[in-house]
């Protein structure tokens, strides 16, 4: 099957050449325009996602049970079951597909891997439907992150594993010289590219294919086999990305269970028994930091585990060059999505003094006030909101903006807003709130959804300590800073570095704090709590196989 490899050959040589400038490049139009993606794309993708609603998803897979109980964030219950397999099935499945896959050349899997790529490129607005009624995204958002965005990522993941198998190199003579006029040590050496076994994806419910799609095609393009476990709240971005793998492995001449999909329920879930389990070798886990330090401390001995998990984002405000465009950016990054990303800024550090802009010194309630009425401008109406914040993916999310809401006074209460042909959508507008830096009983840990804290402390210096100390304690996944100060802003990027976080800088215009760019921007450092992973770097992939070698005297 090199024909795949052959066929996408110059896709996969713009992503090698973008990982290696860190430049703008992407594979796939991030627009859902017609004239793109066909002009009937838009409406028969609704069409096949609405066929799925309340029925059997149809893919030949292993399992004699079905499971399945998503219920869309916009108001109903999609009713779809999935065929379902226990962990002995999937294991033993996944163990019998793997010798063919491993001893596959770099280029054929490779090529498949491209080629799912391409598929899924052709699916990008069905997918994003499923997102959409999943997550709890905004249909644009639910299109770019969970489709071209996503498939951009598992490029990107696919050119650093080739980049890294690469440089191995097939076979060579090797010569040893001897003194005394005897002949040189001769030897043939080969080498192969040796899997670690299976890999278990854990997917999450907010970004399913986004998060998701690293870890597998990292796997998958490195000679392992792949279970994906979805979140069973977000089954079927990921049972639609299973089917299109499976079709493509058995079209290469596969066993298709090299993905497979292992689906469960909240109240009997299988993740804690696939990451445990003898034969699992590799674990990409997204989700929570506390069942992430569980999957670090439990995973198999001698498992991979890579996990990107949460942290407390900050932005801190020293001065600005335009007070109305700082605001406007950050009232953006509040609102997209409602802040269930996690790259979403949490809080926002002012000088307690007021800090001096392009409209002359501003007071702390100035600034927080500013923010405040920008977010209420973005989301004042309806249908505009609807756009920008989408729903709740989950009641526990809706549930802290309650508790907090109890805890402290907001600045600027949240509250549900009617989304038109949506009568049960779940949804809240952001929250606000003022803090003061020596009490850290809230703005001290994530608190994920539409929550944030206006924060006031003695000076800037205090501002930076206070945001770099919590990206070392409980994890960062970007900052942020406005400044005037060349000098401040030189300290905070060595004091952001240090701390592993990655930093904005007088963030204006079109660019928000909590987009992350495939090819260029590298995604959780690894470097704090928020994660032991970044998506996506040559370590994210190298340590998915092994170069074993095979050595013969050379003939004379």
């Amino acid at each position: 099957m090199q024909r795949f490899f052959d066929a996408h050959r110059a896709m996969l040589d713009g992503a090698l050449k973008a990982v290696a400038e860190r430049t703008y490049w992407s594979a796939a139009p991030e627009v859902p325009s017609g004239k793109i993606y066909g002009e009937t794309a838009k409406a028969d993708a609704e069409a096949a996602f609405k066929a799925y609603i309340g029925k059997p998803f149809e893919m030949d897979h292993p399992g004699g049970r079905r499971l399945g109980k998503e219920e869309s964030p916009w108001g109903f219950a999609l009713g779809i079951t999935y065929p379902s397999a226990s962990v002995d099935e999937l294991i033993a499945a996944s163990r019998r597909a793997a010798t063919g896959w491993a001893s596959a050349s770099v280029e054929v899997r490779v090529g498949v891997c491209l080629e799912i790529v391409h598929r899924l490129n052709r699916q990008s607005f069905l997918i994003a439907n499923a997102v959409q009624h999943t997550s709890g995204q905004p249909f644009v958002m639910a299109f770019q992150a969970g489709g071209p965005h996503a498939q951009d990522r598992a490029l990107e993941a696919v050119a650093y594993a080739y980049q890294e198998m690469a440089k191995v190199p097939a076979k060579a003579r090797w010569e040893k010289p001897q003194g005394g006029g005897q002949e040189p040590l001769r030897m043939d050496k080969q080498w192969r590219i040796v899997p670690r076994g299976i890999a278990v994806t854990i997917g999450c419910s907010t970004f399913p294919t986004w998060n998701s799609y690293p870890g597998m095609f990292a796997s998958l393009a490195t000679g392992n086999t792949v279970i994906v476990k979805p979140h069973p709240g977000a089954i079927l971005p990921l049972a639609i990305t299973v089917r299109i793998c499976r079709d493509v492995l058995k079209e290469a001449g596969f066993d298709p269970n090299v993905v497979l999909l292992g689906v469960d329920e909240a109240t009997a879930p299988i993740s804690k028994d696939l990451v445990k389990h003898p034969n699992v070798a590799i674990v990409d886990f997204t989700g929570s930091p506390a069942f992430g330090r569980w999957v670090r401390d439990n995973a198999a001995r001698g498992a991979q585990v890579y996990t990107e998990e949460a942290g407390v984002n900050s932005i801190v405000i020293d001065s600005a060059s335009s007070f109305q465009g700082m605001c406007s950016n950050i009232a953006f990054s509040l609102a997209l999505y409602s802040g269930q990303m996690c790259t979403a800024p949490q809080n926002i550090f002012v000088p307690r003094a007021g800090i001096d802009t392009d409209e002359g010194h501003k007071s702390f309630d100035e600034v927080a006030r500013g923010i405040a009425g920008a977010v209420e401008k973005l989301v004042g109406k309806p249908d505009r909101a609807a756009a920008l914040l989408g729903t709740l993916q989950s009641e526990a999310t809706a549930a802290r903006v309650k508790t907090v809401s109890e805890k402290a006074k907001p600045l600027l209460a949240s509250k549900p807003y009617e989304v038109a042909g949506s009568p049960g959508a779940r949804t809240a507008t952001p929250a606000i709130f003022v803090a003061e830096a020596g009490d850290p009983s809230l703005y001290g840990e994530e608190q994920f959804g539409p929550i944030s804290f206006v924060v006031a402390t003695a000076n800037t210096r205090e501002a930076i300590d206070k945001a770099v100390e919590l990206a070392r304690t409980k994890g960062a996944i970007t900052g942020s800073i406005y400044s005037t100060n060349e000098a401040v802003l030189d300290e905070a990027a060595d004091r952001f570095a240090a701390a592993g976080v990655n930093l904005s800088c007088n963030l204006t215009g079109g660019i928000f704090v909590n987009q992350s760019a495939a090819f260029s921007d590298y995604h959780v450092s690894g470097a704090n709590p928020a994660g032991n992973a970044c998506l996506t770097d040559a370590a994210f992939v190298a340590n998915r196989f092994r170069a074993v070698g095979i050595r013969r005297p050379a003939a004379a």
